[in-house]
């Protein structure tokens, strides 16, 4: 039976006040601006130029793309976090020929361009799985979270390895003097430190992934730059060109700054203990 008085002295929590009050105040700070630009927007559409109006026209297809953005981004390091797991553990395995695979699989796609992986995936895989005799179809979408999710996959599995190795070796010394078994240690000790260790580099890594989803566009997906580029070539403006372009960067900075703002929060935390 575990001993819960051992794990609560080893895994002592810190306040989360201060990581709560940072990411509440910047997220009011961003919804302030989004709702100032908005009455901006709405104020002046009567009067703005033609590519304001237009714009505000867009807006919705804008929005519908950068939602296909976020839910790939989620499923690539949905996939990236589970293959990355697998291959971290296996990366502190005894036997030295799953060590040397694992790290084939780090290096390979650690150090592969996210757009040549995109490609891969999206030619190397058929557009249609032939079942028996059902047709089942195999969308752009989901090779480009394949292709997103095999280079998260290296960092992840080396942010595991690493956090493990962070561990100090006298904690494994302490709960198996106390007849904790190798799972139990792992499971009860080991790795809720290690969740704390590779939370900021995961956000640092999933917003990294969100800003490669705006390759997706470049083998067919409909995601926000697919939208933006055909509204560029519907209105035929280059003023409207630059504005819709500064908007979707507008859309992942939103997005990617309150991931940022909480990171580094997190990484503060940790430095303290």
């Amino acid at each position: 039976m575990v001993n819960d008085v051992v794990v609560k002295n080893i895994l002592r929590p810190a306040r989360s006040r201060p990581l709560i009050a940072a990411a509440l105040s910047d997220f009011w700070f961003l919804m302030l601006l989004a709702i100032i630009a908005v009455n901006l927007l709405w104020a002046f559409t009567d009067s703005a130029p033609f590519a304001v109006t237009q714009l505000w026209r867009w807006l919705p297809a804008l929005f519908q793309g950068i939602g296909v953005n976020i839910g790939i981004s989620a499923l690539a390091m949905l996939l990236g976090t589970l293959l990355g797991l697998v291959v971290g553990s296996l990366s502190l395995a005894p036997s030295r020929l799953l060590r040397t695979l694992t790290q084939l699989w780090v290096q390979t796609f650690r150090n592969a361009p996210v757009l040549v992986l995109i490609y891969f995936t999206t030619y190397v895989f058929p557009f249609e799985i032939v079942l028996l005799h059902w047709y089942i179809p195999f969308p752009d979408w989901i090779k480009v979270v394949i292709g997103l999710g095999l280079p998260a996959s290296a960092i992840i599995a080396e942010i595991f390895r690493g956090a493990v190795l962070s561990i100090p070796s006298a904690q494994w010394e302490t709960a198996q003097s106390m007849a904790f078994r190798r799972g139990q240690i792992f499971r009860y000790v080991i790795l809720p430190q290690c969740v704390r260790r590779m939370l900021p580099p995961w956000m640092n890594v999933y917003a990294s992934i969100t800003m490669s989803t705006s390759l997706a566009s470049l083998v067919g997906v409909h995601d926000v730059v697919d939208m933006a580029t055909i509204a560029s070539n519907t209105v035929a403006r280059i003023d409207f060109t630059i504005l819709v372009y500064f908007t979707l960067l507008l859309f992942f900075f939103f997005y990617c700054y309150p991931i940022s703002r909480i990171t580094r929060q997190l990484e503060k935390r940790l430095n303290k203990h």
